[in-house]
């Protein structure tokens, strides 16, 4: 019985089960050496634990520059006359502020407007002039006296747009800044890392984030409230503000 002949079917049966089993055995050889090298790769990828915060540095300091607009509106039966008056009380204003503190290389102009004044009827009445120029004084105590020159010279004529005041040299504002966001920046990290069981270490990368710098500004004035002015127009320069952020990432020991 043992030593008898087994069939052809039955030897196909054990052939198709024999390379079933080696196909098995393959595939659960390549899951194993893939999980493996998954792991491998994870511990080689894995990076040293570390922490990242965010610190805020600011600044504050008087301003040492004010830049305002001052300018001069004419009005004459035609745009040739307007423009000559305009020019020649321009020409006024100008030396006056340079009596007053203003060099010429700080004065600029910022704008020049001739336009038709009309009735209800679309009637051309006349044609005004505006004529501005952009002035930075680098003495902010003599501002009040040279916009007061500005008004008598000029009278109801006068445009007066705006005042800003800011600090000429803001590289060493910025340095304090950031100092103080850096210092923040590890404050907050030991703080944060204390409370974990862990160590701050070195610093692994900075991001300089964002830096402002907020202007003073002094209100606008219409040139019929300050002609009326009968003393030195009073400026107050105010405090400038100058922020810096920081982004640090630290390294952790434990």
């Amino acid at each position: 019985m043992d030593d008898a002949p087994q069939s052809p079917s039955s030897k196909g049966s054990s052939s198709a089960l024999l390379k079933v089993l080696i196909a098995l055995v393959a595939v659960i050889t390549v899951v194993v050496v893939a999980i493996a090298g998954v792991q491998i790769g994870r511990a080689k990828g894995s990076s040293s634990p570390s922490i990242s915060v965010n610190g805020t540095g600011t600044v504050r300091a008087t301003p040492d520059t004010v830049t305002f607009e001052v300018g001069v509106h004419t009005v004459a039966a035609s745009a040739k006359a307007s423009l000559a008056r305009n020019n020649a009380k321009l020409d006024a204003l100008r030396r006056a502020l340079e009596r007053n503190g203003v060099t010429s290389k700080n004065l600029q102009t910022s704008g020049l407007n001739i336009y038709q004044n009309t009735n209800t009827a679309g009637q051309i009445t006349g044609f005004s002039v505006d004529n501005t120029l952009n002035v930075t004084m680098h003495d902010v105590g003599r501002s009040g006296a040279a916009l007061d020159a500005a008004v008598n010279t000029v009278g109801d004529g006068i445009i007066l747009n705006g005042i800003s005041f800011s600090v000429s040299d803001q590289s060493g504002l910025l340095a304090q800044a950031r100092t103080k966001a850096m210092r923040a920046a590890h404050r907050a990290a030991v703080d944060l890392a204390s409370v974990s069981g862990a160590n701050v270490t070195a610093v692994v990368r900075i991001s300089d984030e964002e830096q402002s710098v907020q202007p003073v500004y002094f209100a606008n004035a219409s040139f019929a409230s300050v002609a009326a002015t009968k003393s030195s127009v009073p400026i107050e320069a105010g405090r400038q503000t100058v922020s810096v952020s920081v982004s640090v990432v630290y390294g952790l020991s434990s």
